[in-house]
């Protein structure tokens, strides 16, 4: 089974560089303009309750059905939601966040640690859901952060959350192997996929 990870496509939020998190605005109009459909037509997609989630998964993959997981939501990033690092840099929460490697609860929102766990957790009951029905494929459309978590706990070789640098309509292409998961929690890396167009190519 091949399992695709991908992250939606830009927002007004993305292009002024904000902390989008749980906050849910559309797919700006370059954003969604900039991505093009899917070469091939999976049955269902899987995604993220947030709008631009489940709009780029009807650009990507206009004829799927799609199955909202709740779970997939982007991390909770509390009051740092819809603010930038520039209008945060003299606020004494935002800086001990930060100076700690941004892994600390943020103020009314989650840990790295708790959103890693829920985002995985949601991932790996989708892949084995989707390996004991015997599908070929699977699709999920979420948001930057879930690529990270999964990436480092799941990928064969692991890469660290915050080495990743996550593209717009796009992501990578994993291998479901029984033998493999079932030892080691863990899908062989196939390689990156892009999803969009034109200068904004992955």
């Amino acid at each position: 089974m091949t399992v695709y990870l991908l992250r939606h496509g830009r927002t007004a939020y993305n292009e002024q560089r904000r902390y989008q998190g749980r906050s849910d605005p559309p797919l700006s109009p370059a954003g969604a303009a900039e991505l093009r459909a899917a070469d091939f037509t999976p049955e269902a997609v899987y995604t993220s309750p947030l709008l631009r989630a489940r709009q780029t998964a009807r650009i990507l993959f206009p004829a799927a059905r799609q199955e909202v997981v709740a779970a997939l939501a982007e991390m909770d990033f509390g009051d740092f939601e819809g603010r930038t690092a520039d209008e945060m840099v003299q606020e004494a929460a935002y800086r001990a966040w930060v100076d700690g490697g941004c892994t600390g609860p943020c103020p009314n929102g989650e840990s790295l640690a708790q959103f890693c766990d829920r985002s995985c957790r949601a991932f790996a009951a989708l892949v084995e859901c989707a390996a004991a029905e015997g599908r070929e494929t699977l699709v999920i459309v979420a948001h930057g952060g879930t690529q990270r978590a999964v990436m480092e706990r799941f990928c064969k070789p692991p890469l660290a959350y915050f080495d990743l640098r996550p593209p717009f309509g796009g992501g990578w292409a994993l291998q479901h192997d029984a033998g493999l998961w079932a030892r080691e929690k863990r899908l062989r890396l196939l390689g990156e996929v892009c999803f969009a167009k034109g200068d904004a190519a992955c």
